[in-house]
């Protein structure tokens, strides 16, 4: 009789059980709240229940992953980078931001090759996936190579092809049959941007362009804008207009934006982009910033007017790692510093802008950034029983300031397993790095009057 009644009592077979694991969870505000012996049940690539965990003869699942003890957390999201640069990772070091466009990652950029960014995606991914980052917004050249390596390697990605104004409106026109031809692409994990560079790079009449693309396809804008002081002190100089006030008058803030940096943005800017707020974010950097000496995004004055901030790492030449939980960590303890005072960015608030915050930055906030029945099964398992977690007093202490990307035990997109217990399932990580080291030479010449691009803020 007992056998028959627990028969009696499984359950429809689920896609993917994970068993007994302790979640992350946020309410509605973004509050973080702490759930333990949790099973996740996911169908169909969303999460369908989170629950008090069961035994585990009770349960039915194609596939279980036995949580023993880990944290669940939503997939972490790269809210800006240029993920090929790892491939020029290393080339331009201890130089002002002038000189490193000038002399080192413009030039450097002239080599590049569509092959080049299809290998660099890869390898990007590789280290994002293995860091526990399941979404990227990505800003960068030959996208449609970014795009098949983004379905190859099973991440979800929202993806902008870089545009200067030098280029000319043909490319413009290309970007936008980009962004067209790949959106809801790799089973719907692909969304897309319009993505011209800045506001110093682009004119105004490029930007309106800009603009009207993003109205006609309805997706958002993607763009660098006031990345530090200089560029706002130039654009005033010049024309009597912050660069955040040109991307007011040129339409670019009508839609979603996603602004890169604003280490520049002035109390004018935040008070304009509060009009804004709904529709507009600002991705933020640090480990760039203090590598290049830009000075900081005043996140809390954005944040009281309503701006979504999200994080990123920006490209690998200045950050050198693709590492959000180093984001995390900087972008915490920076507040701080800045404010002078230890009770700026508390725990809760670092979590909500790395996790909810940064979904809603890329335009995801209705699918990932958070672990709930009806999200997409975007999640990782972190193992925090390593030394330089113990003794655990604090979970969310721990994810803030001690995490390593090697923590990061299993990778799970759209309910489908990335990497198993350090294992990447998808990608061939030593075929990827041994590709990448084969244009090592080739990639790391600058070549006198050779560049992309000039910086002139």
């Amino acid at each position: 009789m007992r056998a028959s009644f627990k028969n009696a009592q499984r359950e429809t077979m689920t896609d993917l059980l994970i068993h007994n694991c302790h979640v992350l969870l946020f309410d509605a505000e973004d509050r973080p709240t702490l759930a333990r012996n949790q099973d996740i049940l996911v169908d169909g690539g969303r999460i369908t229940a989170i629950e008090r965990s069961r035994p585990f003869d009770e349960r039915q699942a194609a596939e279980t992953i036995h949580g023993d003890g880990q944290w669940a957390l939503p997939g972490l999201i790269n809210c800006h980078a240029h993920v090929p640069m790892v491939l020029l990772r290393g080339l331009a070091e201890d130089v002002p931001i002038d000189r490193w466009f000038n002399e080192f990652i413009w030039p450097l950029e002239s080599n590049l090759t569509a092959e080049d960014v299809s290998w660099g995606m890869l390898l990007g991914l590789v280290e994002m996936i293995e860091a526990g980052v399941t979404t990227v917004a990505d800003h960068y050249f030959f996208m449609d190579e970014a795009a098949r390596a983004v379905q190859e390697a099973g991440a979800r990605a929202a993806l902008g092809w870089a545009v200067f104004g030098s280029q000319g409106y043909e490319q413009l026109d290309a970007a936008a049959a980009f962004a067209e031809r790949w959106r809801g692409q790799a089973e719907g994990r692909i969304t897309t941007w319009i993505a011209p560079h800045a506001p110093y790079t682009c004119d105004d009449d490029f930007l309106r362009a800009a603009a009207a693309h993003a109205r006609r396809l309805g997706v958002g804008i993607h763009i660098h804008a006031a990345e530090e002081m200089g560029q706002t002190e130039a654009s005033l100089a010049k024309r009597g207009l912050t660069p955040i006030q040109v991307l007011e008058q040129t339409g670019i803030l009508d839609g979603p934006v996603l602004i890169a940096h604003g280490c520049g943005i002035l109390p004018r800017d935040v008070e304009l982009l509060r009009r804004y707020a709904g529709h507009v974010a600002v991705a933020h950097c640090p480990k760039t910033y203090l590598k290049l000496g830009m000075g900081l995004t005043p996140l809390q004055a954005l944040r009281e007017a309503g701006v979504t901030i999200g994080l990123g790492t920006d490209g690998a030449v200045s950050n050198n790692t693709l590492d959000i939980w180093e984001s995390l960590r900087l972008m915490a303890l920076l507040q701080k510093h800045e404010a002078r005072n230890p009770e700026v960015m508390p725990l809760a608030e670092a979590l909500a802008i790395a996790w909810p915050g940064s979904a809603r930055a890329v335009g995801l906030g209705d699918r990932v950034g958070r672990l709930a029945p009806g999200y997409c099964a975007d999640l990782i398992l972190v193992d925090l029983s390593g030394a330089h977690h113990q003794p655990l007093h604090s979970v969310t202490s721990s994810l803030v300031y001690n995490t390593r990307a090697t923590d990061v035990q299993t990778v799970i997109v759209n309910g489908r397993l990335l990497m198993r217990d350090r294992r990447l399932l998808t990608l061939d990580r030593a075929e990827i790095v041994a590709q990448a080291r084969n244009s090592m030479e080739r990639l790391a010449q600058r070549v006198p009057g050779r560049q992309i691009q000039v910086y002139q803020p």
